[in-house]
């Protein structure tokens, strides 16, 4: 079974590898959003939250070597404004919420998500959208109405939600090199 489970991983990340184009150019656009005093928004639920913190801490902190922190908010982090949100609005408007106080033109929100369909995260794709921000999903299998909402998606192929979750963390380490590429830290 977990020579099996390894197997199944070594085969999804094969075939997601096609996305290192994109990755690529995240990172680019990335490195410009940041040079031009913008941020990094993140958002997930459960091992995607995960992900997104992950992603942000890669960023505030660093990934290999030293560089300036960078501005990434996880929008489930904040646990007192997020059950506010959900008290006051309802789960729907947990991160829209949060998108519309937070995000500009200009910035970028990745949403991460294994079914691509998670109410709460495919709302704040739309509010990013009224506001001029930037979507990039990290999802499972498409079709699904998150890919299908965002400016681009990395839609990975995978037969479960564990193997789906573990290419999405290579995805965000692989996003946090391209990063540091683009702003010529040493990888």
């Amino acid at each position: 079974m977990i020579e099996e489970h390894f197997a199944t991983l070594c085969a999804a990340l094969e075939r997601n590898s096609r996305f290192a184009p994109n990755i690529r150019r995240w990172g680019q656009e990335l490195a410009e959003v940041f040079d031009s005093g913008g941020r990094l928004l993140a958002c997930g639920n459960g091992g995607s939250a995960a992900e997104a913190q992950h992603l942000t801490a890669e960023l505030v902190g660093r990934f290999r070597n030293e560089r300036r922190p960078l501005s990434a908010i996880a929008l489930h982090a904040d646990t007192s404004a997020g059950t506010a949100i959900v008290n006051d609005y309802g789960e729907a408007e947990m991160f829209a919420r949060q998108v519309r106080a937070h995000g500009r033109p200009r910035d970028v929100l990745v949403l991460l998500s294994t079914s691509g369909t998670s109410e709460n995260v495919v709302a704040a794709a739309k509010a990013a959208h009224d506001i001029g921000v930037t979507t990039w999903a990290i999802t499972g299998p498409a079709p699904n109405p998150l890919a299908a909402l965002c400016d681009d998606a990395l839609a990975v192929e995978a037969p479960s939600t564990a193997t789906v979750q573990e290419v999405h963390l290579v995805l965000v380490h692989a996003l946090c090199t391209a990063l540091d590429e683009a702003l010529g830290i040493p990888t």
